[in-house]
């Protein structure tokens, strides 16, 4: 596979500044954006999201595994859109079935405001439910940061996580208030997840041989028994699953919005 060199090869400081530039005019966007171009599906879904564990394998040098030794934050590349690729000089590539993500991020309440100039740090899980750097040393795909557009938008291509023993299909995320303040993961103004539909993840394990312990896993465990998301109201627990469409040949296509208290 083939990899161009865009501005994200460039280094970190150099992804930093060059949001940072961009930043002042995507806030003063923000207010029109929210006046004129708010969909409806955002307006009926900005509830806050509740927090949820890091986990054992975030790499943002403050929580999980190895908490201080390990953080992506701050690596050349870090800043990017397909997470399927390794960066900072690691070359192995996630294999799966892609998807395309979108995530809107805006502050809670009525008016559903978008969040522009805010980074969103995702990570998951490979097809068989590995996780990179701490399962595999030698690659640190499946994670990434995007800053967020005028519109409280952020854009990944990934592929279905896989799902492993104990869990529900699902996905990691850190919010940011801007790049400046994205050093660990302390600096963090959310920690949570969102999980991926049932049909969705049956239909991708049940084709594609790559989930080679996929269906094994996913009937072994519901949305409702997951440690990280059986304590929500049925209301939370929606707002924390992606909306989808697709299939596992053609590929799929998520949204979320992600409302921030």
């Amino acid at each position: 596979m083939t990899t161009e060199q865009h501005d994200h090869d460039k280094g970190f400081q150099h992804d930093r500044s060059r949001w940072l530039s961009r930043r002042a005019a995507l806030s003063t966007m923000a207010g029109v954006g929210a006046v004129l171009a708010t969909p409806q599906s955002v307006l009926a879904a900005c509830m806050a999201l509740p927090p949820e564990t890091a986990g054992p394998f975030p790499a943002d040098g403050a929580h999980g595994r190895n908490a201080s030794a390990i953080n992506v934050l701050t690596s050349e590349g870090v800043i990017r859109e397909d997470l399927r690729t390794s960066f900072a000089g690691l070359t192995p590539v996630a294999q799966g079935a892609p998807l395309s993500v979108e995530i809107r991020l805006v502050r809670a309440g009525e008016n559903c405001t978008p969040l522009a100039g805010h980074a969103l740090y995702l990570w998951h899980c490979d097809t068989v439910g590995y996780y990179s750097i701490y399962d595999e040393a030698d690659r640190n795909y499946l994670r990434g940061v995007g800053i967020t557009d005028a519109d409280g938008v952020v854009r990944f291509t990934t592929i279905i996580p896989g799902c492993y023993d104990g869990r529900w299909p699902h996905m990691h995320f850190e919010v940011f208030d801007s790049p400046r303040n994205m050093n660990n993961g302390r600096d963090s103004l959310l920690i949570s997840q969102f999980a991926l539909p049932e049909n969705v993840s049956r239909a991708t394990y049940e084709a594609d041989s790559r989930y080679s312990n996929g269906i094994k896993n996913l009937n072994r465990i519901s949305l409702s028994q997951d440690i990280a998301f059986r304590d929500n109201a049925s209301a939370a627990m929606a707002a924390q699953t992606l909306q989808m469409s697709g299939s596992p040949t053609s590929g799929f296509s998520g949204t979320i919005t992600i409302g921030l208290a």
